[in-house]
């Protein structure tokens, strides 16, 4: 996971560095149930009544991919969160291919150490990673992935990321963790995580500012593009007002943004991340995971995930609300049984 610092110099970390990135690791034990918050409405969500696409669903499948990729709370004393942070300077690239279509081709080798060397010359490896998230994300829904890169950072940390490209705003690169692709179960979930970011933040949803591209240093530009947005602003542009990001925002983030803003502010990195923790705390009951918190593009992505693998839910709390969500759009309703569809018959036996 990236820090993402609205305000200060988040031109820089968007455009320069990576939009997202999912970590690995346990999930935190004997972590302290607060109390949740009052939730004073919840909106009703229209559930379509004819689904587009045949469901072929694999519970048992679907089901440990949910499990091991929540949180697990437990009574007990209260902890700190591991909300995790990324270290560039142990951040190796092995190669990067150009995407066409269904295929990637022209690497681009990256000048590694010797104990890469293997995972460099693999292009095997390198392809079942791309073969599978090509099988799991329909053709027409990633038409704005350029690049695909295999990188590393060690085992147990950043497994995946994506950002937009150097040339070009409109277009992403998705880049893979080789040493944390054993487990199709984690990878599985965090391949739809980051294809969650492609989905909404993506140029249709939120019109990328050239401004900013073009001037990433520059923080007066990307404050008076801020302020110059009457929408949710994510960091890359303006979100469209009726993008999935800017309804999103508007229904579950406009009542605590700006407290949540204060604490991305921080600079202290110890403050920062204890007043985090804090937050998430106090809204417990609205995050279907501690990584949720941490931003509101990281939040429905996270939504978004289990909006995939998980069964419907209730919408008894405001996390769960967060799923049917997406109900309320049937395309979203279609993609997600065509990605079930995909997943089932994909997954390695």
């Amino acid at each position: 996971m990236l820090r993402i610092k609205q305000l200060l110099a988040i031109s820089a970390i968007l455009l320069s560095s990576l939009a997202c990135a999912t970590l690995l690791g346990e999930p935190a034990d004997d972590v302290y149930i607060s109390e949740p918050s009052e939730i004073t409405e919840i909106p009703v969500t229209e559930i379509p009544t004819e689904m587009p696409v045949e469901l072929i669903s694999c519970p048992l499948l679907t089901d440990q991919i949910v499990e091991l990729n929540s949180t697990v709370l437990v009574e007990g004393e209260a902890e700190t969160m591991d909300f995790g942070s990324r270290d560039e300077d142990n951040t190796t690239y092995i190669v990067t291919y150009l995407v066409s279509g269904d295929e990637i081709n022209t690497p681009s080798f990256e000048s590694v150490p010797a104990d890469l060397q293997d995972e460099q010359d693999d292009s095997a490896a390198h392809q079942q990673l791309w073969d599978y998230f090509a099988a799991l994300i329909p053709f027409e829904n990633r038409t704005s992935l350029a690049n695909f890169s295999v990188m590393t950072d060690g085992q147990d940390n950043v497994l995946a990321a994506v950002a937009q490209v150097y040339a070009d705003p409109t277009l992403w690169g998705l880049e893979v963790d080789i040493a944390d692709t054993d487990d199709y179960y984690y990878l599985s979930y965090t391949l739809i995580h980051e294809f969650a970011h492609l989905l909404t933040l993506g140029a249709d949803q939120v019109p990328p500012s050239e401004a900013i591209f073009n001037n990433p240093d520059d923080n007066d530009i990307y404050l008076d593009e801020v302020s110059a947005c009457p929408n949710f602003f994510p960091g890359e542009g303006c979100a469209n007002s009726d993008s999935y990001i800017n309804q999103y925002y508007e229904q579950f983030w406009f009542d605590i943004y700006e407290e949540w803003n204060v604490i991305n502010l921080e600079e202290d990195d110890d403050a920062y991340y204890q007043k985090l923790d804090d937050f998430y705390y106090k809204y417990q009951d609205q995050f279907l995971t501690d990584y949720a918190a941490t931003h509101p593009a990281e939040d429905i992505a996270e939504s978004f995930s289990f909006f995939v693998f998980s069964e419907m839910p209730t919408g008894d709390t405001v996390a769960e609300q967060k799923i049917l969500f997406f109900y309320n759009f049937p395309e979203l309703v279609e993609l997600r049984a065509k990605i079930i569809n995909n997943l089932c018959a994909a997954f390695p036996q």
